[in-house]
């Protein structure tokens, strides 16, 4: 007996480890570890505001309860994007 074919993922963008220096994002068949040092904006938040997190347009990430923007390119060349934070 053979199994149905699944259907599309409807999961473009997904949390799939959080640890204590950071944690890892699934997208689009490729993980990226993000850690709180270089990402302050996730360092105090809760587990579901950093699990939450969509994809839009395929290149822009959202975490709505922390509203924070991530385009997708500074995850896969740093050295382009620097990133400037302000406490």
């Amino acid at each position: 007996m053979k199994s149905k074919t699944h259907g599309k993922s409807i999961s473009l963008a997904e949390v799939t480890n959080i640890g204590a220096h950071g944690f890892w994002l699934y997208v689009e068949h490729k993980e990226y570890f993000l850690a709180f040092e270089e990402y302050p904006w996730f360092k105090n938040a809760k587990v579901k505001e950093i699990l939450n997190v969509k994809l839009l347009h395929g290149c822009h990430l959202y975490w709505p309860n922390l509203d924070v923007d991530l385009e997708l390119a500074c995850l896969t060349s740093p050295d382009k994007y620097p990133l400037k934070y302000r406490s």
